[in-house]
């Protein structure tokens, strides 16, 4: 019988330390803006200002879906929008990175 391995982790994690929201949006941002170079300045401004919200440096388990909405709710009405749709993408990259599964580790091997 041969054991059955679980797939590497695709995001870095800082050793023995919760990671951070800045970590998360820092790969994030290079990731997204490789496709969209011209995003960069505006996604790395609202992150900062949601990280700030949060209490920088925000650990990444401090943004979940209602300090999402409450971060949203604090924007000036012009903003919400793209930032909405900003934050949909984060945590699309946040799950599919596995920087989600790592805040809350399951059957974890010894």
């Amino acid at each position: 019988m041969s054991a059955v391995s679980l797939p590497p982790l695709k995001a870095p994690w800082i050793v023995g330390r919760a990671p951070l929201l800045e970590h998360a949006a820092d790969e994030f941002l290079n990731e997204v803006t490789r496709q969209r170079p011209w995003t960069r300045a505006r996604a790395e401004e609202l992150l900062e200002a949601l990280d700030s919200f949060l209490g920088r440096p925000a650990p990444l388990r401090a943004f979940t879906r209602a300090t999402g909405e409450a971060w949203l709710r604090a924007l000036h009405e012009s903003e919400r929008d793209e930032a909405r749709e900003l934050i949909g993408e984060f945590r699309a990259y946040l799950r599919d990175w596995g920087w989600l599964d790592a805040l809350h580790p399951v059957n974890q091997p010894d």
